[in-house]
């Protein structure tokens, strides 16, 4: 095969001649070298994207590693709030063991009975068998269990100390409006209640009162609370004061010199509510104190050694 080379200047033109071979060596050449190359541009590309399988390996590797070091961290924040919630647990019983000593001692106090408040033991509680369902709780941590069972000792008290306040308060109350103690702060007795000889006439009378003697001008004080019923002058009793304590109770507190609460008015224990005198049917300054209980005059003695017990 020639091959003849024309310049375009005015030169010679240049012939070469090649062989069969060479030329279909050429066209081959010509023909798979592009091929050739978007072959290895396929195979580098490939190589390049699958990461065999030692990087994998690697990467598995690694990923193991970032779990280890999340579960330690888990580990570590549970730990944490355990030890937090062991101590808070630690804490509330002895909050409940607190409880149980202060019910323990206003039982005493109030001398109620020990049987029916009972802040040593466990809440006793019962009722019908639950699902099986229900019993799923059995299988809690004993953890969990241990708060469980300080819930209801928690709510066990305080059911009883509610109860124990109510009673307490009633008491209370009841104390206040119940009769008690001298009507006065100074003086001794100077007359019992009962049948005793009048020192104006002479004859045996029956005494509906007690007579406290005093200094003149003294304070007379209500022994319980109520509300004053009669403030002023009464036949017999001079200046009188009359005070109804509920529950069919009244006092009375005679010959006073002065009296200072008016009918209507609410009156506490021990306030004063008159001065000592010697109005009425009276040999000197004195005040004669009756109790009455449902219409009927009563021993104020009674009453007046319930204060001192």
């Amino acid at each position: 095969m020639n091959i003849i080379f024309i310049p375009k200047s005015n030169r010679k033109s240049s012939a070469f001649r090649f062989s069969r071979q060479v030329v279909w060596g050429l066209g081959l050449a010509l023909v798979f070298a592009p091929l050739a190359l978007l072959g290895g541009g396929y195979f580098l590309g490939k190589k390049e994207s699958d990461p065999g399988p030692w990087a994998l390996v690697d990467g598995w590797k690694k990923e193991i590693s970032e779990q280890r070091q999340q579960i330690t961290v888990a580990t570590r924040n549970a730990a944490e709030n355990i030890n937090g919630l062991s101590r808070r647990l630690a804490r509330l019983q002895a909050h409940v063991i607190r409880l149980d000593a202060l019910g323990s001692r206003l039982t005493e106090i109030a001398e109620l009975d020990q049987g029916e408040f009972d802040f040593s033991s466990q809440p006793a509680v019962g009722g019908p068998a639950g699902s099986l369902e229900e019993e799923s709780n059995a299988e809690l941590p004993d953890f969990i269990k241990s708060l469980n069972t300080l819930s209801e000792q928690l709510d066990d008290r305080a059911q009883q100390l509610d109860l124990l306040e109510t009673m307490l308060m009633n008491q209370s109350l009841q104390d206040e409006v119940m009769p008690a103690g001298r009507p006065i702060n100074k003086g001794w007795t100077s007359s019992f209640f009962g049948m005793r000889t009048d020192p104006f006439t002479g004859h045996k009378e029956h005494h509906k009162g007690v007579d406290f003697a005093g200094k003149m001008g003294s304070n007379i004080v209500s022994v319980a609370s109520g509300v004053v019923t009669w403030a002023g002058k009464r036949y017999g009793y001079g200046n009188l004061v009359e005070v109804n304590h509920g529950n069919g109770y009244a006092t009375r507190y005679g010959h006073a010199q002065k009296v200072l609460v008016k009918v209507g008015e609410k009156v506490d224990k021990g306030q004063i509510v008159a001065l000592m005198g010697s109005t009425g049917r009276s040999t000197g300054p004195h005040v004669h104190f009756e109790v009455w209980h449902d219409g009927k005059a009563v021993d104020p003695m009674k009453y007046i050694r319930t204060a001192k017990k």
